[in-house]
């Protein structure tokens, strides 16, 4: 009896095929299980921190101390940031406003600008590497520590200590810290309007709010709260969960960093869309 050696290397190249296919699903589905129970575990930690900040024995004194931490102490970098983006879309916007000849709409484009938009999530993405790499390593290093599970031993309950305190803090700190580069942001756009011209303070600064509506000012305060949310959650919950190494310190705060992010982005395009359904 003759062997077709062809037909066997067929069937050994076919059966190689369907194991690195079958390899290859194999794979995908562990990615996708792990997506969704990370996803999962995301989610609970939100009602875990939703059902501590209304509990009894409310962590004032440390919640105070992440108010001066995350506030007071990013300030000079707030106010470099929020005066450079309304000099910046002055110095950009002149030159195309003059050749329209609407110089005199350069207040209140900016301010629109600045208030419904740039100064809220530029605002906030600065805050998300700052605050929210911030969280990430010192909750991480606190886990790799066993700093965490000795709270849990010495009946200090750690989520409403650690997590709550920092989620707060964050909701309340980042739209104050919005609202302070929205006005350093029309500041420093008068300047830029001073660097070829001469403007009066008084009238500048009348132009850039008479077009300001209360329709326009109220979203932008509304998203600004969940800015300050999902960056001291992801922050937090990025940290609380390390792993044991301590490489999973720097994982935690780049992670941190990359999702609140991409969060402030998505609750911008959401606030963005009601918005428009809201005015329309």
């Amino acid at each position: 009896m003759k062997i077709d050696t062809n037909e066997i290397k067929v069937k050994g190249v076919v059966i190689n095929q369907l194991k690195m296919l079958g390899g290859k699903l194999l794979d995908k589905k562990q990615f996708a299980s792990a997506f969704l129970v990370e996803v999962a575990n995301f989610f609970l930690f939100i009602v875990a921190v939703i059902r501590e900040t209304f509990s009894r024995n409310f962590e004032w004194k440390e919640f105070f101390r992440q108010c001066y931490k995350i506030g007071y102490k990013s300030l000079p970098l707030i106010t470099v940031t929020g005066a450079i983006i309304g000099l910046v879309l002055t110095i950009q916007s002149y030159p195309i406003l003059l050749g329209f000849g609407a110089v005199s709409m350069l207040p209140g484009m900016v301010s629109l600008s600045l208030i419904i938009e740039m100064g809220p999530v530029v605002t906030a993405l600065i805050c998300a590497g700052k605050i929210g790499s911030g969280m990430g390593a010192e909750l991480g290093s606190m886990k790799v520590t066993e700093q965490i599970e000795a709270m849990e031993v010495s009946s200090i309950n750690p989520m409403r200590y650690l997590v709550v305190t920092r989620v707060a803090a964050a909701t309340l700190m980042i739209p104050l810290l919005i609202l302070y580069a929205d006005a350093l942001g029309i500041l420093g756009s008068w300047v830029g309007a001073n660097i070829k011209g001469n403007v009066n303070f008084v009238l500048f600064f009348t132009q850039a709010f008479a077009p300001v509506a209360f329709i326009d000012f109220l979203p932008a305060v509304v998203k600004s709260f969940f800015f300050g949310a999902i960056i001291g959650i992801v922050g937090s919950y990025k940290g609380y969960t390390a792993g044991r190494g301590t490489a999973s310190v720097g994982v935690a705060a780049n992670s941190a960093v990359v999702l609140s992010s991409l969060f402030v982005i998505v609750i911008d395009l959401i606030a963005a869309q009601i918005a428009n359904m809201i005015v329309l």
